[in-house]
């Protein structure tokens, strides 16, 4: 990377970086200064369904989007042809290891179905790419293992999730700053409102449409008909291919949670996790769904994950979808749309959140937006805001949660040896069996 220069990546950025946070997190019209041609980097995207090119679209400014991947044709050539993105010169591949062999693509952005994201990226890394992937990071506990492993093996090269939650300065970074500086006293309780899955069956088998690569797309899970609910958006219903809700807004709010709690650290997490208040949409038997045609991910929970020095982080799908931090001292209440509560109305951070705060919270870089953070820190090294060591304690939690959720009954977790402990199905569901073919790399 020393042929980049450094100096005027900054003084582009930096011109950005107030614009930036200003807006919204989710928001793409806040645009950095194009670099130049000199300073942009080559870039391999894989997976082209709606996030993906919402991400593609984000990471063209930083570079120039060289290849473009996904098993539905479809997808991948209306990336290649989008003006912002493959502007129609892009190679178009279905296979993601023809992106990954190519030795000028400097970064990858992997937004694929979640049961792919952690394969992909250990690959990634293998074959000496930066990566960003989309949350949630990993399908099961084990991978979580995994993919540290990798991650810890390849410290020169930058991962960084897309949980763009934490570059909201307004909202969340505000509420996870007040709880950290102990504004809001000791925590006791931190509830995390992440709605339910939606429900829907029996869904028609068919047969896959021509653009689309089936197998390809099921990967590591298990063959099975196709039905045109299991792919593209709704393949979140299935904990074939996800972990429904636990996974998708839980990857967001448990976050929050953990970073404010400051438990995100390695050797954290909860001890005991009780699932006995979950209800899913179809009969389960040995936390295993009995339907095949209906979505099977939960609906309707309250799982209480309990840590160590007592604190409880409730996930659940009642309520308002948001998180609620309540302190020895006050409480409030954060989504992306509001922060609410006596704090907040009073100020009680009006000497404590500034520029040197949020700094601190991106880990000593410049508050700025979430990708610009990214390829900063490709350029300068140090860790990001949404890094990969955090994102896997998170992700520890939405697993727990899914687990105890689909048995209806509390688990123990050791925390330092990441097991679950003293029950040998639930022990047995930290990991699943891999389609031959489709097997995860294992880094030592």
């Amino acid at each position: 990377m020393s042929r980049r220069t450094r100096r005027d990546f900054l003084v582009q950025t930096s011109a950005g970086a107030a614009a930036l946070a200003t807006v919204p997190y989710w928001s793409t019209s806040a645009q950095a200064k194009p670099l130049s041609a000199a300073d942009r980097f080559t870039i391999g995207c894989i997976g082209m369904g709606g996030m993906g090119m919402g991400d593609a679209h984000d990471h063209s400014r930083f570079g120039d989007v060289v290849a473009v991947c996904d098993v539905d044709a479809n997808h991948r050539e209306r990336a290649r042809g989008n003006d912002n993105i493959g502007k129609g010169k892009a190679d178009s591949v279905e296979d993601y290891r023809r992106v990954l062999d190519r030795k000028d693509i400097e970064v990858v952005s992997i937004v694929t179905p979640d049961h792919w994201h952690t394969k992909i990226a250990i690959e990634a890394l293998q074959a000496g790419k930066h990566v960003f992937c989309q949350k949630p990071l990993t399908l099961t506990l084990e991978e979580n293992r995994l993919i540290r492993a990798a991650c810890k093996a390849n410290p020169k090269l930058m991962f960084f999730i897309g949980t763009q939650q934490r570059s909201d300065r307004r909202l969340f970074m505000r509420a996870v700053n007040m709880a950290q500086k102990g504004l809001l006293g000791d925590l006791k309780k931190i509830t995390c409102g992440i709605n339910g899955s939606p429900t829907g069956g029996p869904f028609a088998k068919t047969t896959a449409p021509a653009n689309l690569n089936w197998d390809m797309w099921l990967g590591q899970a298990p063959k099975v008909e196709y039905i045109q609910q299991r792919c593209h958006n709704d393949f979140r219903w299935w904990y074939e291919y996800s972990g429904g809700k636990f996974t998708d807004w839980g990857a967001h709010h448990v976050d929050i949670a953990l970073w404010a709690a400051k438990l995100t650290a390695e050797g954290t997490g909860p001890v005991e996790i009780d699932g006995s208040d979950c209800n899913h949409p179809v009969e389960f038997k040995d936390g295993n769904p009995l339907a095949d045609d209906h979505f099977n991910t939960s609906h309707d929970f309250n799982i209480v994950n309990t840590f160590a020095n007592g604190l409880q982080i409730h996930v659940t799908s009642r309520g308002d979808n948001g998180v609620l931090i309540e302190g020895t001292k006050g409480r409030i209440f954060v989504n992306r749309e509001k922060i609410t509560g006596k704090p907040i109305e009073e100020s009680w951070d009006k000497d404590s959140y500034g520029d040197a705060d949020a700094s601190a919270l991106y880990n000593g870089k410049p508050h700025e937006g979430h990708k610009n953070n990214f390829y900063r820190c490709i350029r300068e090294g140090g860790l990001p805001v949404s890094d990969v060591y955090s994102h896997l304690q998170t992700m520890n939690v939405c697993h727990l949660s899914a687990v105890a959720g689909r048995l209806k009954r509390k688990i123990k977790w050791n925390p330092a040896t990441e097991q679950i402990e003293g029950d040998e199905l639930a022990a047995a569901m930290q990991s699943r069996k891999q389609r031959a073919g489709f097997e995860i790399p294992r880094v030592s």
